[in-house]
């Protein structure tokens, strides 16, 4: 049986996010690295195919994205879904809005919504305007972004800057009334040629509601949230079993580590947690400008402290240090520095034995996969909301891996220490 819902992910643990709510919500699911050149892997409901087009530039985004719906289509799904960060992060130039148009097109389709609410992650949407817990989007820590700087909260300006078509809102006083009046306010506004609909939610009763009022429509876009009101679609037409266990992952050893990558708030906090119990390594950018080979010296560091223990390799930063950092080597060249360094540094670690690893930061996670050789992950159980253990499916042929890739902004302070235990 074909896989039902077909995703594209703008990047790694953006995809990861998503389908672990996907197998959360009891759909089977694997995402997959890149788009693929073989068959869709069997015994799957959902299938999500992992890009890293989130700041490339975008009429490369809509070319990758484009190829990702195609062989979508080839595998038979039913629905398709464009998962974007649940902070919305894009610039007036796109990706959002572009890639959203291209699929819309491509399926024929004059109509979608925009809704990047995760309310367990403290993402909600009230009159358009997106909110970091109880402060609006542009006075979050996403203002300071190095990429993708979040600088107005109100996401009909935002798209509409990207888009052609016309934006409007489905705001709360709808959604609180339920799926028949999101399914009437969509009515009305392709009535008045609006080609989106951004929608309020505030919580997860809201994205069931809005998740079923979206049952019909060819193309979803959103953060991972509204995916949990999806797959009672499916079931509800008798398409998908709700007696299959989706989050069985095999078992792995080894031993354990923690790449960290991001500099957002929240990866700040978890790695000053666990950085005076674990043995940790900071890798500098300054040191990898000046040639200084931090990746051997990193992993002759790991190979003596390998044990009972994760070690924890980081190159996250407070954000005035980041831009100093920046300012001196330019935003591409400290990001692709540290990138390559992490990437490298996570092959060194596997070869030695790491069986269990988590990354932290969605650039950082794409450029690891890519080292491993990772052409697939199954999900398996949810750390934190947005956050699940996964097994790897790798293109060398060798051992799985448990892997956990984060979104930089995701989990609670304790996050590294919580995975390990539901990994057990």
């Amino acid at each position: 049986m074909a896989a039902l819902l077909g995703c594209i992910a703008d990047d790694f643990t953006g995809g990861t996010d998503l389908a672990g709510m996907l197998v959360t919500a009891g759909m089977r699911t694997v995402q997959l690295i890149g788009v693929p050149q073989g068959p869709p892997p069997a015994d799957v409901d959902a299938v999500v195919i992992a890009l890293k087009s989130r700041t490339s530039p975008a009429a490369q985004a809509v070319s990758e994205s484009l190829a990702a719906l195609n062989w979508l289509r080839e595998a038979g799904c039913r629905q398709f879904y464009f998962k974007y960060c649940s902070t919305f992060d894009s610039t007036p130039r796109g990706n959002i809005g572009p890639v959203a148009e291209a699929l819309m097109q491509a399926l024929d389709t004059g109509f979608t919504v925009v809704c990047p609410a995760f309310p367990a992650n403290g993402r909600t949407i009230y009159k358009g305007n997106l909110f970091v817990g109880d402060v609006p989007l542009s006075e979050s820590g996403m203002r300071n972004h190095p990429l993708t700087p979040m600088t107005d909260a109100n996401l009909v300006r935002v798209l509409q800057q990207q888009a052609k078509r016309k934006v409007g809102l489905v705001d709360y006083t709808t959604v609180r009334q339920g799926e028949e009046a999101i399914r009437a306010r969509f009515r009305a506004l392709r009535g008045t040629g609006h080609g989106f609909a951004v929608v309020d939610a505030l919580s997860d009763a809201d994205l069931d509601a809005i998740g079923a009022a979206c049952a019909d429509l060819p193309l979803v876009t959103g953060g991972s949230g509204i995916a949990l009101g999806l797959p009672q679609n499916f079931r509800r037409r008798g398409l998908l079993d709700s007696a299959a266990v989706a989050d069985v992952l095999p078992k792995t050893g080894g031993f354990r580590a923690v790449i960290a990558g991001s500099c957002s708030v929240a990866t700040q906090r978890q790695v000053e947690a666990v950085r005076g119990s674990f043995p940790s390594f900071q890798v500098d950018p300054l040191r990898l400008a000046r040639g200084e080979n931090l990746v051997a010296a990193t992993l002759d560091w790991a190979g003596t402290r390998l044990g009972r223990q994760p070690v924890l390799i980081y190159a996250t930063a407070a954000p005035e240090t980041v831009k100093q950092i920046q300012a001196e080597l330019g935003v591409e060249q400290a990001g692709s520095l540290v990138e390559g360094a992490l990437a490298a540094i996570a092959r060194g670690l596997v070869q030695a034995g790491v069986g269990q690893m988590i990354v932290a930061g969605g650039e950082t996670s794409g450029a690891v996969v890519k080292a491993l050789g990772v052409q697939g992950l199954r999900i398996g159980p949810e750390i934190d909301p947005g956050v699940p253990w996964t097994s790897t499916l790798r293109a060398d042929g060798g051992r799985a891996l448990a892997l956990a890739l984060k979104s930089g902004n995701f989990g609670s302070e304790d996050f590294f220490l919580k995975a390990w235990d539901t990994l057990q």
